[in-house]
């Protein structure tokens, strides 16, 4: 994307939704309608509820500090004489960003092969997965100029095809809207209220990337005023399209089928509606999504992992630069991501990355509280976020515990891991202060 120009409130949505649209839907339909059924579209949605919450405090810190550093740098100034509070989100936020390339990488890798015999191959969807990141890796060590220029393009291309699916599925629809009512009352009779919450914070990685409007606050019109209507108009329009494409989804395609073929369930369920045509219009979708999400999310979170590296918190290595490309900071997130893809399935990788950007933005609700008198914030409505917040890490963590032990135990080993690192770095960097 060209942002040498002023960018306007246009061009802000659009880097919202194309950072928040990378691949979510196409992954995580069949997982919660493997757990809810056909309450899959309201948990979805639930979690764009849980994402306006999130992004409250990213408005308010944002507005009030308009830095481009976005999580890292709100954290550090609010807790400025803290090493540790600096160092943990540092390293929160940048393995959550290389959970979500794990993902997106995952889901390219799915959907890519979902036309071939060996489609269900775990290990050729790794092969690819990593071989992806690898690619983009590549593209961003040589020249990001290649893919920045068409960045808006696939934005609204894929939003077009997202619309397309969305309507092919309403209206080649199997399940008539009295059977779909009688189940939906069937499926919320034997389901939790709990597991609908459940499901919306498991889902809620679908929903990252609209922060990623504070990192062009140098460059766009208005802040005050644009930081604001671009996030939260994101955040209502990604709910609705994730929202609209599911209901179509359960509509037309089998609960079965939609369980069983979970990595790719979209495009199984439109090459069953249209044949060849459906299946590859998806997968397209599905491509470009994760494409312009790979790119994405590796250029600004290797910058970021740089500038943490500058600070003193993470390996000094990591902010060294050929030109401006922090070349290190790319190839260690690009090994890290593989190496993430390797010893985890889709489920643990987008659980991890949910919980991830839970804490992390949870701990931007706590710093919004610390100086909400300065960001203008609501007392009320940032102790609800912080809340809410808090109890979706909770619900993903108490899940996995009742239900995969063994991925918890996955889970706790990497935070605990990320612990001590963030530790040891915030006392080198307290000694060298």
């Amino acid at each position: 994307m060209n942002r040498s120009k002023s960018l306007g409130l246009k061009e802000l949505i659009a880097i919202a939704v194309g950072g928040m649209i990378g691949g979510g839907i196409f992954t995580i339909l069949g997982i919660s309608v493997s757990m809810i059924g056909f309450l899959a579209p309201f948990s979805i949605a639930l979690g764009g509820v849980i994402a306006l919450f999130a992004a409250y405090s990213y408005v308010k810190l944002g507005v009030y500090y308009k830095d481009e550093g976005a999580t890292y740098a709100f954290f550090k100034r609010t807790f400025s004489d803290s090493h540790l509070a600096a160092s943990f989100i540092g390293w929160y936020t940048i393995f959550g960003y290389i959970s979500t390339l794990s993902l997106y990488a995952y889901t390219f890798s799915s959907y890519s092969i979902s036309g071939f015999e060996f489609a269900n191959s775990e290990i050729v969807r790794k092969i690819v997965a990593i071989a992806i990141i690898w690619i983009f890796a590549a593209i961003n060590l040589w020249s990001v100029r290649a893919m920045g220029k068409i960045e808006d393009l696939m934005v609204y291309i894929k939003l077009m095809v997202l619309l397309v699916i969305s309507i092919v599925l309403i209206y080649y629809k199997k399940v008539d809207m009295q059977t779909f009512y009688q189940m939906l009352l069937q499926d919320f009779e034997h389901s939790r209220f709990l597991d609908i919450l459940i499901v919306a914070s498991i889902t809620f990685v679908a929903y990252e990337g609209f922060q990623l409007v504070i990192n062009a606050v140098k460059e766009m019109d208005d802040p005050d005023k644009n930081i604001p209507r671009a996030i939260y108009g994101a955040i209502i329009l990604v709910a609705f399209i994730y929202f609209i494409i599911a209901l179509g989804s359960i509509l037309s395609i089998s609960i079965d089928d939609l369980v069983k073929n979970k990595e790719y369930a979209l495009a199984y369920g439109a090459k069953e509606i249209l044949g060849d045509i459906g299946q590859n219009l998806v997968i397209v979708g599905a491509i470009l999504s994760t494409s312009s999400a790979i790119s994405g999310t590796m250029f600004g979170s290797s910058r970021q992992m740089a500038r943490i590296s500058d600070d003193g918190y993470m390996p000094k290595i990591l902010s060294s630069r050929r030109g401006t490309i922090p070349n290190y900071a790319i190839i260690v997130m690009a090994a890290t991501a593989s190496v993430l893809i390797l010893v985890g399935g889709l489920r643990i990788i987008l659980e991890f990355g949910s919980i991830t950007f839970l804490l992390v933005s949870l701990l931007m609700a706590i710093a919004n509280f610390k100086i909400r008198s300065y960001t203008g914030s609501s007392t009320l409505f940032t102790l609800i976020a912080i809340f809410g917040l808090f109890v979706g890490s909770i619900l993903i963590l108490w899940y996995e515990y009742i239900t995969k032990p063994e991925q918890m135990i996955f889970i706790t080993a990497i935070y605990i891991i990320l612990t001590l690192f963030a530790y040891g770095y915030s006392l080198i960097a307290s000694k060298s202060s």
